[in-house]
C-alpha cells in the first residue's frame, strides 16, 4: 500500500451509529456487554471442547473453529464501533481501511465454508451413522477448516485487488456505516463505479446465495432420509439440526439482504451487519448451548470437577 498515489484518499470518515449523546452512552454500555459476552461466550466453548474429551469429534472440532472465528470477526469491527462511539470526529485510516475489509470478507467467507462442513457433518451423522467416524476423519476435519480459510482469503483478495487501484479524489465520508465494506468504499471511487460495483455484488452475491442454497438443500435431504426411515417421524432430526439451522438463518439473512439485494435502506443496512457482528456471534454459544445435550453435560462436568477440586 506504500504505493498508492497521490489520488488516495489518507483515511475516511465513518458517520457512526447515533449523534445523540445519552443514545452513545446506551450503545457504548450494550456494545462493550455484547463483545465481552462474545469473547467469553465463544473462547469458554473452545475451552470446553480442548479440556472435555467427550467433545473430541468431529462435530464439536468444527463448532470450536466456528466460535473462534466469530470472536474474529466481532474484534474486526465493535472495538472501533465502541471507539468511535465516544469520539466526535470518526475517522480510519485508508490502510486501517483496507485492512478491516479484508478481514470481515476472509472470515465471513471461512464461516460459510464452515457452516457447510458442518452441515455435511450432521448429514453424515444422520443419513451414514456406520461411517461416520471414517467420513468425518480428523485429516478431512483439518481439510475442511483449511478450505475455509483459502476460500476466504481468495474471495477478499480476488474484490481488493480491484478497489485497492482506484482513486479516491473526492468525498471520503462513508455514508450510514461505521465499518469499511467493498461497496461501501466503492461508491467515493472518483471513476466509472458501475463495473466495480458489479463485481463485487456478484462475487459476494453469489457467494453468500450459492452457499446457503446448498445448506438448505442439505437440509432437505437430511429430513427426507429420516422421514423415510422412520415412518414421518422427524421430530429426531429437527432436534438435532435445530441449532444449525437457527445459526445459518441469523448468519445468512443479513448477507443475503445486503449483498443480493440492489440498494438496501440505510437503516437497514446498519441493523443488519449489526445482528451479523455483535448479536450472532454472543447468541452462537447460548444457541448451541440451549440446544446441545453434549455440551451441557459438558459444562456439569466441568463445574462437578472444580467442585471436586476445591474440597480435595
Amino acid at each position: 500500500m506504500d504505493g498508492q498515489n497521490d489520488s488516495l484518499a489518507s483515511e475516511f470518515v465513518l458517520q457512526g451509529l447515533s449523534s445523540s449523546w445519552e443514545t452513545k452512552i446506551f450503545l457504548i454500555l450494550i456494545f462493550s456487554l455484547l463483545y465481552l459476552g462474545i469473547i467469553l461466550g465463544n473462547l469458554f466453548i473452545v475451552f470446553l471442547v480442548i479440556a472435555d474429551s467427550h467433545l473430541h469429534s468431529p462435530m464439536y472440532f468444527l463448532l470450536s473453529n466456528l466460535s473462534l472465528i466469530d470472536v474474529g470477526l466481532s474484534t474486526t469491527t465493535i472495538p472501533k464501533m465502541i471507539s468511535d462511539l465516544s469520539n466526535e470526529y470518526k475517522v480510519i485510516s485508508f490502510q486501517g481501511c483496507m485492512t478491516q475489509i479484508c478481514y470481515i470478507h476472509i472470515m465471513v467467507g471461512a464461516e460459510m465454508v464452515l457452516l457447510t462442513a458442518m452441515a455435511f457433518d450432521r448429514h453424515t451423522a444422520i443419513c451414514k451413522p456406520l461411517h461416520y467416524l471414517n467420513i468425518m476423519s480428523p485429516k478431512r476435519c483439518v481439510l475442511f477448516v483449511v478450505t475455509g480459510w483459502v476460500t476466504g482469503l481468495i474471495h477478499a483478495m480476488s474484490q481488493f485487488a480491484f478497489v485497492i487501484n482506484l482513486p479516491f479524489c473526492g468525498p471520503n465520508k462513508v455514508d450510514n456505516s461505521f465499518y469499511c465494506d467493498f461497496p461501501k468504499i466503492i461508491r467515493l471511487a472518483c471513476t466509472d463505479r458501475a463495473k466495480y460495483e458489479f463485481i463485487v455484488t456478484t462475487n459476494s452475491g453469489f457467494m453468500t446465495m450459492g452457499t446457503f442454497i446448498l445448506l438448505i438443500l442439505s437440509y432437505v435431504f437430511i429430513l427426507i432420509t429420516v422421514w423415510k426411515r422412520s415412518s414421518g417421524d422427524l421430530s429426531k432430526a429437527f432436534v438435532t439440526l435445530s441449532a444449525h439451522i437457527t445459526v445459518v438463518f441469523l448468519f445468512f439473512t443479513p448477507c443475503m439482504v445486503l449483498y443480493v439485494s440492489p440498494s438496501p435502506p440505510p437503516s437497514l443496512d446498519k441493523n443488519l451487519f449489526i445482528v451479523d457482528f455483535a448479536i450472532t456471534p454472543a447468541l452462537n454459544p447460548v444457541i448451541y448451548t440451549l440446544r446441545n445435550k453434549d455440551i451441557r453435560v459438558a459444562i456439569k462436568r466441568l463445574f462437578k470437577k472444580r467442585s471436586y477440586s476445591k474440597f480435595c
